[in-house]
C-alpha cells in the first residue's frame, strides 16, 4: 500500500510538472509586446458587401449587396489601388484562365450573375472579356435599380496588367481552379516577375495547381487545403512541446477565429513561432466557410489582446482608421 502511494504521488507529482510545462511553454504572457498594428489583407479590394444569411456556395453575392457605400467593384485594378490607398498591407485577387492562356482578374466560375454575359471566363478571350460590364448585375433592392450597370465596361482585368501596376505592393492571388495545367501557366507567368517582386507574392487556392507553384516556386508563400492539413495537424498532436513540423515553413494559414484559440500557444506565442519559420498568419471571421471578415468597428472587440498577426477584412475602409488610428 504504500508503495502504491508513493507510485500515485510521483505520477501527481509527473502530471503537475507537465501541466506546469505546457502552460509555460505555450502561454503568451511573456511575448514582448512590440506595438505592431495588425497585418490588414483586403479581400478582392476595395468591393461590395452583401448579406451573409442563407449563402450558398452558387448564391449570386451581386444580386444581394448592401446600398452602395462608395464606387468601386472587386477585382478591378481601382479597387484594388483604393484598398491600398485606404491602408491595406495586402491586397487579395481572383483568377481565371481565359481561352487565350491569360489569366482574367475575376471570382465567379461563370459570367451570368456581375456581368451582360454567359458562359465560363475559359470560353472567352482577355480581349473580349475586356469589353464586358462586370457592373452589369449588381442590385441592393431586388432588381429595380442596378447602380453599377454601365460603369463596368473594360475593368476586368489580366492578372498581368494587376501585377504591372502594383509591382511594390504585396499581393495575395487567389487560383479558382483545380487544374495542374492552370497551375503550369501561372508558374510560367511569375517566372517572368523580377526576383523582388515575386518576394512580394504569395498564391492560394485548391492542391492541384498550389502542389505544382509550391513545387516550381519554393520561395513563394503559398497556401492549399493539403498545406494546411500538413502544418495543422501535427501541430494540434505535438505543439504543446514547442515543435513547429516542418510543412509550417514559408506557407500561409488562414485561421479562423471560431478554432484559433484551439492552437498551442495562440496567440501571440504562436505567431512568434510561425513568424520565425517563415509563415504568415491570417485571421478570418466565423468558421471560415465563406470569406468572412473583420468588417466592423465592432468585431474587432473580438480579437485577442495585443494581436499583431493578419486580419481579413471586406471593409478595408472601414477597418483601416481604426487600426491605424
Amino acid at each position: 500500500m504504500t508503495r502504491l502511494k508513493k507510485n500515485i504521488k510521483r505520477l501527481l507529482m509527473f502530471l503537475m510538472i507537465l501541466a506546469a510545462f505546457i502552460y509555460l511553454n505555450n502561454t503568451s504572457l511573456f511575448i514582448k509586446d512590440h506595438g505592431r498594428e495588425p497585418l490588414l489583407l483586403a479581400h478582392r479590394g476595395m468591393a461590395q458587401t452583401f448579406s451573409m444569411e442563407g449563402i450558398e456556395w452558387d448564391t449570386c453575392t451581386a444580386e444581394r449587396i448592401y446600398e452602395p457605400e462608395h464606387p468601386y467593384l472587386e477585382n478591378t485594378i481601382p479597387s484594388i489601388r483604393a484598398a491600398f490607398e485606404a491602408g491595406a498591407d495586402i491586397v487579395e485577387f481572383d483568377i481565371k484562365r481565359t481561352k487565350d492562356d491569360q489569366f482574367a482578374v475575376f471570382h465567379d466560375a461563370t459570367l451570368e450573375c456581375r456581368t451582360n454575359a454567359a458562359g465560363e471566363p475559359s470560353e472567352y478571350t482577355m480581349d473580349e472579356l475586356k469589353q464586358l460590364d462586370i457592373g452589369y448585375g449588381y442590385t441592393a433592392d431586388g432588381g429595380k435599380t442596378f447602380p453599377f450597370r454601365g460603369k463596368g465596361i473594360g475593368l476586368m482585368p489580366s492578372m498581368t496588367e494587376v501585377l504591372s501596376q502594383f509591382p511594390k505592393h504585396e499581393l495575395l492571388i487567389h487560383i479558382k481552379s483545380n487544374s495542374h495545367e492552370d497551375g503550369e501557366l501561372l508558374v510560367r507567368f511569375l517566372e517572368e516577375l523580377p526576383r523582388e517582386q515575386l518576394k512580394l507574392i504569395t498564391v492560394y487556392g485548391d492542391n492541384e495547381p498550389i502542389q505544382i507553384v509550391k513545387e516550381k516556386l519554393p520561395e513563394l508563400r503559398v497556401m492549399s487545403l493539403d498545406t494546411m492539413k500538413s502544418c495543422l495537424l501535427p501541430y494540434i498532436a505535438v505543439g504543446w512541446t514547442g515543435y513547429v513540423p516542418s510543412a509550417c515553413e514559408n506557407t500561409q494559414l488562414h485561421i479562423p477565429e471560431k478554432y484559433a484559440p484551439y492552437l498551442w500557444g495562440f496567440p501571440n506565442k504562436f505567431l512568434k513561432r510561425m513568424e520565425e519559420a517563415h509563415t504568415r498568419v491570417i485571421l478570418v471571421a466565423g468558421d471560415g466557410d465563406w470569406s468572412e471578415g473583420f468588417d466592423r468597428e465592432e468585431d474587432l472587440d473580438r480579437l485577442p489582446k495585443n494581436y499583431n498577426g493578419g486580419i481579413w477584412t471586406n471593409r478595408i475602409d472601414i477597418i483601416s482608421p481604426i487600426i491605424k488610428k
